[in-house]
């Protein structure tokens, strides 16, 4: 620690990439818990309404395809420009989606506000501009870095769903949409104007982690520039990423299929409806837990890989769980157990990408790789288990779905190369 602390100090004070770690930090707990929360809405919805599950949980999916769509464009901007304004843009059409999803009457309406507004918004606002904005700052501490940032995640699950679940309770789901959007409106735009307005440790004369260039201070800028200069079209060459974008796809699958309907799952079990929001906010204490660790080991251990492998099998110890969770005990055991593996989602991915492709193409690639994790998988996960419910009455079919898909990627990534190996296909 004492050493963390010596590094991050460097030319007359604190390196300006932990107030950027800062900021994204806060930003998550805003953007996540908000995206989270979404299942606290489901069954009132369902209750007012009687809309099919999986008609609702399709306002999801096209919340994740908006996601993942806008994010090959965002990734592709933050390899030329600072986040604050895309981080601002971002905060204002999730907003707005969310005071309108507060007066929607028909399935089209949830499909715009939600889907489109939320989902476009996201993007801008997300693990793809903070992971990235991290990214360009630390070498050294990188993995430490986003997995403080993303523990932000975790922390707004953790806050935000069981607000919400109150609100929605006490006050109606209408209520709650409005009051999150508020929320998101009125703290996001603050953190984002005042703490992500550098690109890039060159603008102030510094080398990534706070280092003192050689010689004078433009080499920090023309280091920054020259290093790495990876093309996008190389690193889709590469069977590495291909097998990246496998492993993530059917990882988040479970996570939007796990995340969207367990909370009506509990309930359809017996369990209070805070008490199943609650395990909402469980996982956030876990995966916050995780990614503090996952980031922290992928700093240490010899290849990032071997983090991620156990991070999926950790997530699949907790979907094992869950098909048994028949009470408030087991519930609660299955979120910290599967938030902790989950937790190693947020800082590893983009650290393997760094790692092997170079910060210089870290926001397009990490921006192709959202695209197909979530555009594919997050929307897909939604919708199989609602239509799964749908025809069965039941959740166990999608649990042990997801059960498989970890167990599968947990072994899967292990193929990857070692960074100093980088074949082209």
């Amino acid at each position: 620690m004492t050493r963390f602390l010596s590094d991050a100090k460097k030319a007359d004070g604190i390196f300006w990439g932990w107030y950027v770690v800062f900021g994204s930090f806060s930003i998550m707990i805003i953007s996540y818990g908000v995206r989270y929360s979404f299942g606290v809405f489901v069954k009132p919805m369902f209750v007012e309404y009687n809309w099919p599950m999986t008609i609702i949980q399709l306002g999801s999916s096209i919340n994740l395809v908006m996601y993942a769509c806008t994010g090959v464009f965002t990734g592709w901007l933050l390899d030329r420009f600072a986040p604050r304004w895309i981080m601002i843009v971002g905060i204002l059409a999730t907003s707005a989606g969310l005071i309108l999803a507060s007066f929607i009457k028909t399935p089209l309406g949830l499909y715009l506000s939600y889907g489109v507004l939320v989902g476009a918004g996201s993007a801008g606002c997300g693990m793809v501009v903070t992971s990235v904005a991290i990214g360009k700052w630390f070498n050294r501490f990188r993995g430490l870095a986003i997995g403080i940032s993303s523990m932000g995640i975790g922390v707004g699950t953790m806050l935000m769903a069981p607000l919400a679940g109150y609100i929605v309770k006490h006050y109606g789901w209408r209520n709650g949409f409005l009051s999150i959007g508020v929320l998101m409106l009125s703290v996001g735009i603050l953190i984002s104007y005042f703490f992500m307005g550098k690109y890039e440790p060159g603008q102030i004369g510094l080398l990534p982690d706070g280092d003192m260039p050689d010689n004078d201070l433009s080499r920090a800028s023309d280091e920054v520039k020259l290093e790495g200069k990876a093309s996008l079209k190389l690193v889709l060459k590469t069977i590495q990423f291909w097998i990246l974008v496998f492993c993530n796809v059917l990882a988040v699958m479970t996570v939007m299929m796990t995340f969207n309907l367990q909370i009506a799952y509990a309930i359809h079990n017996g369990i209070r409806e805070l008490e199943a929001a609650a395990a909402l906010g469980i996982i956030g204490i876990s995966g916050s837990c995780g990614k503090f660790f996952f980031g922290w080991f992928s700093d240490r251990v010899r290849d990032a890989k071997y983090a991620a492998s156990t991070g999926f099998a950790i997530m699949a110890t907790g979907m094992f769980i869950l098909i048994n969770a028949k009470t408030v005990g087991i519930l609660y055991g299955y979120a910290l157990i599967y938030g902790f593996g989950y937790g190693s989602l947020a800082p590893v991915m983009p650290y393997m990408i760094s790692d092997r492709f170079g910060r210089q193409a870290l926001g397009a690639a990490y921006g192709v790789l959202i695209f197909f994790a979530t555009g594919l998988g997050g929307s897909v996960g939604p919708l199989l288990g609602g239509y799964i419910f749908d025809r069965t009455n039941s959740y166990d079919i999608g649990w042990l779905i997801c059960l498989m898909a970890l167990l599968i990627v947990a072994v899967t990534i292990l193929a990857l190369k070692p960074k100093n190996q980088r074949p082209l296909f």
